[in-house]
């Protein structure tokens, strides 16, 4: 057995120990900031849910599951709890089915299948504020185009974001528009990544288009379908821009309306926070609606996520 030569075991040692202290730079910023800008906050506001929180005022006291009570027996709370899950019964369904279609669609035009993607995601990147301001134009009941388009068409004005049916699904609607182009790209890359061969095998076979896309398409993008629909159910359940914007311009400035038909969970969690100052209560309602995420989440993964093999 050949010992190692002394300054070939230095030289190797000394490059271990270069790179262990690369490996220490990169990471330890990186940690830093994680548990200065969410484990910390994190921890901060689920203890905070346990006092009596108040800005501007010196102390916490501790009150327990106090504010976790009054949660559930307060009526502002069951209703935007129920106004969330109706907006993403709302917006969840098309907003899969329409960028699936999308995706497929334009995969089949092979010569602008670049122009198309970058019309579609152009509302993606565009700000909530300016699109919202413009969704709000159009469901104006005098003046907005779309009413105007109703009244030459003799069919009756509808009251859209001043309407307490109608309010939730405006809003709903808007969202499907601005974040159609995000679904279309992720199936999109689904798409690409199907082999061309079973869609060859498939026409051998004498297969036509729905069973293709019934027997092939689909079972092969369960891995970006599973993803599309957890994150789509996460970002549904904290929806708050388009509902602050659009309503809180509508309704004499006070967002939520109108008579609380748009009141979601994170929309009352702002207000009771930010305007009513009741920090430790909004803590209460962020916490809350974080348990219901994770284990709606956990829920999806659970029935969702298969074994695949292609």
């Amino acid at each position: 057995m050949t010992t190692m030569p002394l300054p070939l075991r230095h030289h190797l040692e000394r490059q271990k120990t270069q790179q262990l202290i690369f490996i220490l730079s990169v990471l330890i910023p990186v940690c830093a900031v994680f548990v200065a800008f969410m484990l910390y906050p994190m921890a901060d506001g689920f203890y905070g849910s346990l006092t009596a929180w108040r800005a501007f005022r010196p102390g916490r006291a501790f009150i327990g599951l106090t504010n976790f009570e009054n949660l559930f027996n307060d009526q502002a709370f069951l209703i935007s709890l129920v106004n969330t899950f109706k907006y993403a019964l709302f917006y969840l369904p098309g907003s899969v089915v329409l960028g699936l279609a999308a995706a497929v669609a334009i995969d089949a035009s092979r010569r602008l299948r670049g122009l198309f993607r970058v019309t579609y995601f152009i509302p993606v990147v565009t700000s909530v504020i300016a699109t919202s301001l413009i969704w709000n134009w159009l469901y104006q009941p005098n003046l907005g185009p779309i009413n105007q388009i109703l009244h030459l068409l003799g069919l009756p004005e509808q009251g859209f974001l001043r309407s307490v049916t109608q309010a939730l699904p405006s809003v709903a609607v808007y969202a499907l528009w601005k974040n159609l182009g995000y679904n279309m790209v992720l199936f999109s890359a689904g798409l690409s990544g199907i082999s061309s061969s079973y869609f060859d095998a498939a026409k051998v076979d004498g297969a036509n288009h729905w069973q293709v896309f019934r027997h092939i398409t689909l079972p092969l993008l369960q891995p970006t379908m599973v993803f599309v629909v957890v994150t789509g159910v996460i970002n549904t359940l904290q929806v708050f821009g388009p509902i602050y914007v659009m309503t809180g311009a509508t309704v004499n400035d006070l967002p939520g309306g109108p008579a609380n038909a748009t009141m979601v969970v994170t929309l009352l969690q702002w207000l009771v926070a930010f305007k009513e100052l009741r920090l430790g209560y909004g803590s209460a309602i962020a916490v809350v609606l974080f348990v219901i995420i994770l284990a709606i989440t956990l829920l999806q993964i659970r029935f969702l996520r298969q074994h695949w093999e292609y």
